[in-house]
């Protein structure tokens, strides 16, 4: 792996585990969020590549679209599991 790479891969793990300190939840939330960090990131650096977004760039890292495609990657997860789980249960 190269350098560039491992620092993406913890920068989008921070990132996922962050937001799940934030909104609280079971482990299957936390899965959640570390892949929405994940693919949020991998997409927002590729979208970074393809249109030569150098703005915070760290060598070949694109970390201001990658961080921009997780942050929205992670708040579409959060959206889409409120809206799956359903109203809470009254006992």
């Amino acid at each position: 792996m190269t350098p560039s790479f491992t620092f993406g891969l913890l920068l989008a793990t921070l990132y996922g585990a962050l937001f799940h300190l934030w909104q609280g939840g079971t482990g299957q939330r936390l899965a959640l969020y570390l892949l929405s960090g994940w693919l949020g990131f991998a997409i927002g650096q590729i979208i970074g590549d393809t249109l030569g977004i150098t703005m915070l760039s760290i060598g070949p890292l694109h970390a201001l679209s990658a961080t921009f495609g997780s942050l929205v990657a992670l708040f579409t997860a959060l959206g889409l599991a409120r809206s799956t789980s359903g109203p809470p249960s009254a006992h």
